[in-house]
């Protein structure tokens, strides 16, 4: 996907050393992505204790997967849904508008993910 857009109309860039669908580090969303990996979140323990109660345990290192688990700081492409579900319940964390992939906009609007930009 080495055309993919930002969500400013830019190219695409990295996120992280592993994180999104493809585990290439950046937030691409392919074709068999349902869960939208768009947004490149900059993760929060106040974020990482509300995934977890809400289902979706991104702290704990699961070995299976190559997944050594997330700590406060860490960058991750995080899916859409799950970051506007945190910010709707007031713990989102931060983004990188750069290495967000334009897909999320279809369920986030940029005047939401401005406020939590760390790059702009």
């Amino acid at each position: 996907m080495p055309n993919a857009l930002n969500v400013l109309d830019k190219p695409l860039q990295l996120c992280c050393g592993n994180g999104g669908y493809t585990r290439e580090g950046f937030c691409y969303v392919p074709e068999g992505d349902h869960g939208n990996h768009s947004v490149c979140a900059v993760v929060t323990e106040e974020f990482l204790t509300y995934s977890k109660q809400v289902g979706n345990d991104l702290s704990t290192p699961r070995p299976e997967y190559s997944f050594p688990g997330l700590t406060p700081g860490d960058r991750w492409c995080l899916c859409a849904s799950r970051w506007e579900q945190a910010r709707q319940a007031n713990c989102a964390p931060n983004v990188l508008l750069a290495a967000t992939n334009k897909a999320c906009l279809s369920l986030i609007n940029l005047d939401d993910l401005i406020p939590y930009a760390v790059d702009t």
